[in-house]
């Protein structure tokens, strides 16, 4: 863990400062977050959790007692069907009801929510991300929360004052603080028609034209508004902080309208940041779970090491949208963290400033803040780590083996990394990055009588000096045989790739050759 003077300049700091110095010296510190479980939860809504998780390490590196709630907002209606689900058919018949009566189409877990919600509970502690998780529906279906909904009640007109003083067109006097999913088709396609005062709401059920009379202690059916919700929770749990959405953000927002409503409960907002949203490099806008379109947690690990998904969100202000890459911009992305980390180990000289502000990223981005690694990664471009996965044929050990140089800890570091680079490679790579080496299998290039002495008198070379030469002496053999039989060099280099790779185009060729080694290389050009 860095000095204090480490822990002012970075956004996480800054926020857990504040946290203390508006809400006081408290024997415990709440900090919340969370989600409705409607769809995919995708990187997107993650960078809420790993906005909250960051605060509050920084809180507990402070010596504060800090509890972390994620709540799943699972009591929400069911309002559209994902495209990313199967069985849409069946899952249409749902809509309207709470997403804990939904099925699971994809047979994960009992219900559509609790599936969705499992997905993440099993990959947050990936990114080193522990939170205590709240369940709403099981919150408000046991009626732990009646005597609240009682409350918003009593207080109805003061909520609907203070939800209209940000709306266009004025709630009408009949609104009610409080939904009602119906007892007869759980959807809450009702209108509540009266309240007695003390427990009991009479509702009526807009698709039957039925009407009913229910005891909110003991009739697991109603539920608040988001806009009365929301601050309610705040009370409830004693929310110190939370971050909010743009969205949510926005002037007239539901953290507005919130900051007015929690007077109702009894309680003040809790201190709150902005988040921007993240978008897929090539995808316009912000991403919807409800939609189906969308990356996870999963899908981004798969490509990156868990540290450097944290960094994604650790180096970047939340105030600053950015996009997650899954194109090229890997490699820089790979390149950029490789960079903090030679920072913080004192391998790459820069000014104090910016290395204290690099250290301090780079402690914030390793999933264990107690455990930071004692030494630096091996640090090989990711770009020359996948020319070497496909040398050898995604063969990992043999990958390992020629990078004989790294220690027991960098090796643990390269498995994971190789992995990503084999993921990256086999689904979003472009076509002209990928290759493999010449087999016994492929046929032949048919070389003209000039090109063909060309090929033999370059696997002399290879035999002799590509082992035991640098890449930059190497290379002098390369334009020396080219110049030897009278071609020109980019059509040499043409002619090599085409034997090796059978492309025209292929990495920076000294680099690749002294990456393929001699055996690999002469077996091919012998075959000439």
């Amino acid at each position: 863990m860095s000095e204090n003077n480490n822990q002012s300049a970075h956004w996480a700091d800054i926020m857990a400062d504040k946290i203390i110095r508006e809400k006081g010296e408290k024997d415990l510190y709440t900090c919340a977050s969370g989600i409705t479980p409607s769809g995919t939860v995708h990187i997107g809504n993650f960078r809420e959790i790993i906005t909250v998780a960051l605060v509050v390490r920084c809180l507990r590196e402070r010596g504060k007692n800090v509890r972390f709630i994620y709540s799943w907002d699972d009591y929400d209606v069911f309002r559209k069907v994902p495209k990313n689900m199967p069985d849409k058919e069946r899952l249409e018949t749902y809509l309207r009801k709470p997403i804990t009566l939904v099925p699971d189409t994809k047979n994960r877990a009992e219900n559509y929510a609790r599936g969705n919600e499992v997905d993440v509970e099993k990959i947050l502690p990936t990114v080193g991300v522990y939170p205590e998780y709240l369940y709403q529906a099981e919150r408000y279906r046991s009626g732990k929360y009646a005597s609240d909904i009682r409350k918003a009640l009593e207080n109805r007109e003061e909520i609907r004052k203070a939800l209209n003083e940000y709306r266009t067109e004025p709630l009408p006097e009949s609104w009610w603080p409080v939904a009602v999913f119906s007892s007869f088709t759980d959807r809450d396609n009702t209108t509540v028609l009266d309240w007695d005062g003390e427990w009991s709401i009479t509702y009526r059920d807009d698709e039957l034209g039925k009407e009913e009379t229910i005891d909110i202690r003991n009739t697991p059916n109603t539920k608040l508004p988001w806009r009365v919700d929301w601050p309610m929770r705040w009370v409830k749990e004693g929310v110190d902080f939370e971050p909010g959405g743009k969205d949510h953000l926005t002037e007239g927002g539901s953290y507005d309208t919130a900051k007015n409503v929690v007077k109702v409960f009894g309680g003040e907002a809790p201190v709150t940041m902005r988040y921007d949203f993240v978008r897929l490099k090539g995808m316009g806008g912000k991403i919807s779970s409800s939609g189906g379109e969308v990356a996870d947690l999963y899908d981004v690990l798969a490509i990156y090491p868990p540290e450097i998904v944290r960094y994604l969100f650790v180096g970047t202000k939340p105030q600053s949208e950015f996009a997650i890459s899954f194109d090229l911009d890997v490699l820089k992305i790979y390149e950029d963290y490789d960079n903090c980390e030679r920072i913080y180990f004192g391998l790459l000289p820069v000014k104090e400033q910016r290395r204290e502000k690099e250290k301090r990223i780079y402690e914030l981005s390793q999933v264990d803040g107690a455990s930071i690694p004692k030494e630096a990664g091996y640090q090989i471009p990711f770009r020359h780590l996948c020319n070497y996965v496909q040398i050898y044929g995604g063969d990992t050990e043999k990958v390992l083996a020629k990078l004989s140089d790294a220690t027991e800890s960098q090796k643990e570091r390269l498995r994971v990394r190789i992995e990503c680079a084999k993921n990256w490679l086999r689904d979003y790579a472009p076509e002209e990055f990928k290759f493999s080496l010449s087999s016994e299998t492929d046929g032949l290039y048919e070389p003209t009588e000039t090109e063909r002495a060309a090929i033999r008198e370059f696997a002399t070379f290879v035999e002799e000096h590509l082992d035991n030469m640098d890449e930059k002496g190497f290379s002098s053999y390369i334009y020396q045989t080219a110049s030897d039989n009278g071609m020109e060099n980019s059509d040499f280099f043409r002619l090599i790739y085409t034997v090796l790779i059978r492309k025209e185009k292929g990495p920076k060729l000294a680099g690749f050759l002294k990456a393929c080694g001699s055996e690999n290389v002469l077996p091919i050009l012998k075959r000439y």
